[in-house]
């Protein structure tokens, strides 16, 4: 288990291990969460990119479809 001591102004280091493993570096953003009184510490991302294939849809659309969508609404779609 790796530890570390909270200092006088609330900060601790996260442990090289722990970083390493999350992909931490300086600068990084750092979220935490409260999960039965132990706290869960996540990196947060910080760019849509990144968000990408965390949502899996329950159904799956066509290129057509969706240009046809599109037209319905208003908008101009393959053109």
């Amino acid at each position: 288990m790796n530890s570390s001591a909270l200092t006088v102004k609330g900060q601790v280091t996260i442990p090289a291990v722990i970083r390493k493993k999350l992909g931490l570096h300086p600068g990084d953003k750092i979220g935490f969460l409260i999960e039965d009184n132990h706290v869960v510490l996540y990196r947060k991302e910080s760019n849509i990119e990144a968000a990408f294939g965390i949502c899996h849809p329950k159904t799956s659309v066509s290129l057509k479809d969706m240009e046809e969508v599109i037209r319905k609404r208003g908008g101009n779609a393959g053109g």
